[in-house]
């Protein structure tokens, strides 16, 4: 009984917490919480760096995994949008009636790619296949990836080696983080010397460098949906969600490598 109790207190105490938090939100007017996926990031914060100038007003972007994200929007943590890194994790919110009916479209759209730390050598070339032999090339090394079982990019990278046959061989020497932008980190700080991330993850980090790209048939494609939250759905988040997946932003987002969704 003690763990069931401790779980229910847990799941209390943080309602309680994301309430005060949603109370304290709606006092900033002009302030819209964007709920997205960690790989947006680069291209988020310049994004609403243009919606401040343009509006005066403010999008506050809260980056982590799109599984983590939704999990806390299931809790009522007080984002007015979503832009997920996978359909999956929308899915579940719109099965649980938690967005705005008729605000969610296919945004984006990504690849994943193998990358290299500079501790790699720099000759180093991969052409991906099922005859790559990726675990002998990791030796004692460790492959960086988000969580595989939770994470978009965990998820379409484990579906990539499963289906190239790759998998069993590598699953081993994976080390897996907490969502893709901590897997890049641990290339580029050396810690891990190769990794698989999203294209546009690698295109943020110079430290890194692509070895090669992974068939676009051997993983689900990979779109970003976006949403409005049916608990956070004003006049006011419309406005930001038509700046977000409008022309300005779209540029924006093609700048950062990502590819636009019915394009």
């Amino acid at each position: 009984m003690a763990r069931p109790l401790a779980r229910v207190l847990r799941t209390a105490l943080a309602s309680a917490a994301f309430a005060a938090l949603g109370a304290a939100s709606a006092l900033q007017a002009g302030t819209t919480t964007v709920f997205a996926a960690a790989s947006l990031k680069n291209a988020m914060d310049e994004i609403a760096g243009v919606y401040k100038a343009e509006t005066g007003n403010d999008l506050l972007p809260s980056f982590a995994g799109s599984s983590k994200l939704a999990r806390q929007i299931q809790q009522g943590a007080p984002a007015q949008i979503f832009i997920s890194a996978n359909p999956g994790w929308m899915d579940t919110l719109e099965q649980d009636g938690l967005l705005a009916e008729g605000s969610r479209q296919d945004l984006l759209l990504n690849s994943i790619v193998l990358i290299a730390g500079p501790g790699t050598a720099p000759d180093l070339s991969v052409t991906i296949g099922p005859d790559t032999d990726l675990a002998a090339m990791l030796g004692d090394d460790r492959l960086a990836m988000a969580l595989v079982d939770a994470v978009p990019a965990g998820i379409y990278g484990k579906a990539a080696l499963t289906s190239l046959g790759l998998w069993d061989a590598v699953e081993p020497k994976v080390a897996q983080a907490d969502n893709v932008r901590a897997a890049l980190r641990l290339v580029g700080s050396g810690e891990a010397p190769m990794g698989i991330v999203y294209a546009t993850d690698a295109a943020a980090d110079a430290e890194v460098r692509v070895l090669d790209t992974f068939p676009a048939d051997s993983h689900p494609a990979i779109v970003y949906p976006a949403a409005i939250l049916a608990e956070g759905d004003t006049v006011e988040t419309r406005a930001a969600f038509a700046f977000l997946t409008g022309p300005e932003a779209r540029a924006i987002f093609k700048r950062h490598g990502f590819g636009i969704a019915g394009e």
